[in-house]
């Protein structure tokens, strides 16, 4: 396929544009700088101006494809990871202006374009725990994605905001927009770097819900989007299968979330934050884990 990515410099997508890569894609990376990504072009782009972002999405990838002589193709499919990564990065309010205004601008290239398939990064902070002011807990474990999404942040607010104009502009295109509520991303060198603290200190992944997903897994995750046609406007939780800590499913319930309703019996090491969903639609099938690589 011939893919628009947008973000693709950042680290959730230098794995996904790498991933994709080797399954055989051209990819096109949209970003404010350049990917570090072999064999990935990168078109340096503000998103949050419309005219960039429709010149790019009606562009020639290369200047191979000036050869045939039939004008420039049309994209399969455009990714849109791009975005302000968190608060904290600029003010709340331009976070809010830049995360939600690129977002209408690729959905908006991306219909009247024709382009049939746009796959959006959303994100585990719609569910209002992860930048809560204290202590904020699910309504309910494990958490799909019929939660509710009522944040108090300007950077989940964003994303909630790009759910619903995505929705939006599914209704009046016909076309397929899949939302992805992406947990805590993890390179593969974060595990080593990172994880030990995660198995003496277990509270410091509360915030994520004791949930991850390996970078590699969501490069997975956007190539199961390319391959499933048809499911309109869908969004999914992504993580993989297993808690980022070392103690068990039950043992987390009783230190962090007592009183809180278990609405399914759930195995001695599943995630909080459920892919059932994904699983279920797309065939998505996790492949890593922390475990393989800090043995206990």
């Amino acid at each position: 396929m011939r893919i628009l990515f947008t973000g693709g410099s950042g680290k959730a997508g230098r794995h996904a544009t790498a991933y994709l890569r080797d399954q055989g894609h051209r990819i096109t990376n949209l970003d404010w700088a350049d990917s570090d990504v072999p064999g990935i072009k990168t078109l340096k782009i503000d998103l949050t101006d419309a005219g960039q972002v429709f010149n790019a999405c009606s562009a020639y990838a290369d200047f191979d494809e000036l050869e045939p002589g039939t004008g420039v193709p049309r994209y399969d499919a455009i990714v849109h990871f791009a975005a302000i990564p968190a608060i904290l990065f600029r003010p709340d309010n331009e976070t809010f202006r830049i995360n939600t205004l690129s977002t209408y601008n690729v959905l908006d290239a991306a219909t009247k374009l024709g382009i049939r398939k746009v796959i959006f990064a959303s994100s585990e902070t719609t569910y209002g725990v992860c930048f809560a002011d204290g202590l904020k807990q699910p309504d309910y474990l494990p958490v799909d994605e019929e939660h509710p999404t009522v944040p108090q942040d300007s950077y989940a607010m964003s994303k909630v905001v790009n759910e619903v104009t995505a929705r939006s502009f599914q209704a009046r295109s016909g076309i397929d927009i899949y939302g992805l509520r992406i947990n805590n991303v993890i390179e593969p060198h974060e595990y080593a770097q990172n994880f030990p603290a995660y198995m003496t200190n277990p509270e410091l992944r509360r915030r994520n819900i004791f949930a991850y997903i390996d970078a590699r897994d969501l490069g997975q995750m956007v190539e199961c989007c390319l391959q499933t046609d048809g499911l309109g406007y869908e969004v999914f939780n992504v993580s993989n299968d297993d808690l980022s800590v070392g103690i068990s499913n039950p043992e987390v319930i009783e230190r962090f979330y007592s009183g809180v309703p278990v609405k399914r019996e759930m195995g001695e090491w599943e995630t909080f934050y459920s892919n059932a969903k994904a699983k279920r639609l797309l065939g998505f099938a996790p492949q890593h884990s922390w475990r393989d690589v800090l043995k206990n």
